[in-house]
């Protein structure tokens, strides 16, 4: 798969809150967890790990929620201030890193997901490729999801 050349940019629905993504991300995956679910109003959502560092905000405000999340963890969402767009989390247990929501992209065709996590979570009717890093709850670390985007990608985060 071909990465585009970095930096790339994304942000929010009324375009408040612009950000800029300065290098290929650790992975991309699929989240299946019920609060993904009920964020997003699909039945998974798009995640993009990165470090905090590869990441540079560029305009706008933020809003930020923290919720503990169905792992229990405290999980800080960040929205935009105004249109309330969720833009990424800053997930407690990973100081450092962050996750992207994949859909803020402003083109996300090159973020294709190499996994699932949450997988006992998903919806009935949604077919996982089996060929992919599949988790059935919180991964205790990322590092399978981090290798298959290495392998898909040949770039190292």
């Amino acid at each position: 798969m071909s990465l585009p050349e970095f930096p790339v940019e994304g942000g929010c629905q009324c375009g408040a809150v612009r950000y800029r993504l300065k290098a290929s991300p650790m992975s991309v995956y699929n989240c299946h967890c019920k609060d993904c679910q009920r964020f997003s109003g699909a039945a998974w959502s798009m995640s993009v790990t990165t470090s905090r560092d590869n990441v540079e905000q560029l305009s706008g405000t933020l809003a930020t929620y923290e919720k503990p999340s169905q792992s229990g963890r405290i999980i800080s969402m960040q929205f935009c201030a105004h249109c309330h767009g969720w833009l990424w989390n800053l997930p407690q247990s990973a100081p450092g890193m962050m996750v992207l929501r994949a859909g803020s992209l402003d083109d996300l065709d090159w973020a294709q997901p190499v996994g699932n996590i949450w997988t006992d979570s998903k919806a009935a009717w949604v077919k996982l490729d089996p060929d992919l890093v599949n988790m059935p709850g919180q991964p205790s670390d990322r590092e399978s999801l981090n290798k298959a985007w290495t392998e898909l990608t040949g770039k190292d985060h």
